[in-house]
């Protein structure tokens, strides 16, 4: 079936039409940090399974797809088609189009997030300071608290001395418990710019008495300053209901309402849900150890701080309807007033979420045709093992031995893989190499297995893996966008441009046009 095509002019027509619009570019995620629009959302083919599931609640809505003119978008379009999505369309000539026309293209990942974290400090005027100051002020023992708003993950990896975790969804909601006295200064830092803005704003807007600053650029503000971050630190918050918990939610509430925040119970919920007609998330904002003890069917995770930071990771169609739920709406109301500063129209605060009745979801298909094989086989075979996982995550560990691959690229490979008896493909839970299995086979007569368990079920069973930050290089890893702690070289220079260029994105969205922030 022939998709059809539309020029750049009517799309940017359809971005500020008021209906709903997906715009999902085919690429691989690090050709997509290369040069994208605005509103477009990552979803390349090698993923597409996954993330359409996340990304589509709704197949009724309009969809875009993508590329720079490779032929990419179309097979989206294909497979999202088949999927029963009956309003697709490609953009004809890609992102060269979109520039020939004369419109913006950004680089970067989580671009709208990171712009509206400099239209905050901008229009909020969030006050910061400098990590040498910072750093006297800890040396001279000032009343102060240094809160770390990123993951636990990435606090563990690199903090500022002194600092405790306290991921930016969690922070107005614990506030009260971690800092009881007014006169105690609060410092929010992240990595580089965006969650230290939004963290520092988030308590400033709950109205809490405390002077709060962020630390200006971050960590990588830190070590530019020629500043030593800790490593492996483990001063995190306490989970479960803070005692202040009350009074943070008369904070959230002001918040809240001061945004347009509306506020359903679980039969509204089921309402919105009924309504097939228009795309709606349901998200979990609460931490994700709370979300895995249990959670509404059919809800995703979505951290609040992580969520507000990088919402085109939950978030692929512009202008759906956004359900938020946790245990009793702090978290939730401070989240959902951050959407709404970001230009969602409709977003909800679903009271008793958690017991509300099961919500739909596009299917994650369910891959049976593919040849399993155990640990245990594997580790006594001659085989040729194609890891299919992140370029970063098969650096952090893969099967000794395992060659990278991008599914999509594994024509790349075919002489191998037809010069094997035996391939196996794997990925750290063993899904992504089930939908690859196809793929492999079709280029061999011998066989192709997949690891039952993925690389995860390797390392449990007690076999090593292999380590190696320079594998591969990073001019390879197109599947990722290579942030500067990535890098193998040029670190420094690096954190100096995307410092630069997180600056500059205020400016850039004023170029664009398309782009309006605030309730």
């Amino acid at each position: 079936m022939a998709i059809p095509t539309i020029t750049a002019a009517t799309l940017r027509g359809w971005i500020g039409d008021g209906g709903e619009l997906a715009i999902l570019d085919a690429r691989e995620e690090g050709e997509f940090g290369a040069s994208h629009l605005f509103w477009a959302v990552p979803c390349p083919l090698s993923k597409m399974e996954a993330r359409a599931h996340v990304l589509l609640p709704s197949l009724a809505t309009r969809i875009v797809c993508v590329d720079d003119g490779r032929g990419l978008a179309e097979r989206l379009a294909a497979y999202l088609s088949g999927l029963g999505a009956a309003n697709v369309q490609v953009l004809a000539g890609g992102t060269k189009a979109w520039e020939a026309a004369g419109y913006v293209l950004f680089s970067g990942v989580n671009v709208p997030s990171k712009a509206f974290g400099e239209w905050i400090e901008h229009h909020f005027g969030t006050e910061s300071v400098d990590p040498p100051e910072l750093k006297a002020w800890i040396d001279s023992g000032r009343d102060m608290v240094v809160l770390d708003s990123r993951t636990w993950e990435e606090y563990q990896r690199m903090s500022i001395p002194t600092g405790t975790s306290v991921p930016g969804g969690e922070l107005a909601y614990r506030i009260g418990d971690l800092v009881p006295s007014p006169d105690t200064l609060v410092v929010v830092n992240c990595a580089g710019r965006t969650r230290s803005i939004l963290g520092a704003e988030s308590l400033r807007q709950a109205g809490i008495p405390n002077k709060v600053v962020a630390l200006r650029n971050g960590t990588m503000g830190w070590e530019l300053a020629g500043l030593t971050c800790d490593r492996g630190r483990s001063a995190r918050f306490q989970l479960g209901r803070p005692a202040t918990a009350e009074l943070a939610m008369q904070r959230a509430r002001g918040f809240a309402e001061r945004s347009g925040v509306r506020v359903i119970d679980a039969g509204g919920l089921a309402g919105l849900a009924a309504d097939r007609s228009r795309s709606l998330y349901v998200l979990d904002v609460r931490d994700p150890s709370e979300f895995a003890t249990g959670h509404l069917a059919g809800s995703i995770s979505a951290p609040g701080g992580q969520l507000v930071q990088a919402t085109d990771t939950w978030i692929g169609v512009y202008g759906a309807r956004i359900a938020l739920v946790d245990d009793d709406g702090v978290r939730a109301r401070m989240s959902a007033a951050w959407l709404r500063q970001m230009g969602h129209r409709e977003v909800y605060v679903v009271e008793g979420g958690l017991k509300a009745a099961p919500v739909a979801r596009v299917p994650t298909p369910v891959v049976t045709d593919y040849a399993p094989i155990t640990v245990g086989e594997l580790a006594g075979a001659k085989a040729l093992v194609i890891d299919l996982s992140r370029s970063i995550d098969y650096r952090d560990g893969h099967i000794p031995g395992a060659v990278w691959g991008i599914r999509t690229r594994l024509a790349s490979l075919a002489p191998q893989i037809a010069a094997a008896e035996l391939v196996v493909l794997t990925s750290p839970d063993g899904l992504a190499a089930r939908w690859a299995w196809a793929e492999a086979q079709a280029l061999t007569k011998g066989r192709v297995s997949i690891l039952a368990g993925g690389t995860k079920a390797w390392a449990d069973a007690g076999h090593p893996l292999t380590r190696d930050k320079t594998d591969p290089p990073d001019a390879a890893c197109v599947d990722f966008y290579l942030r500067p702690y990535d890098r193998n070289s040029g670190v420094e220079e690096a954190m100096k441009a995307y410092l630069s260029w997180e600056i500059d994105l205020v400016h850039e969205i004023a170029r664009d046009g398309t782009v309006k922030f605030g309730a």
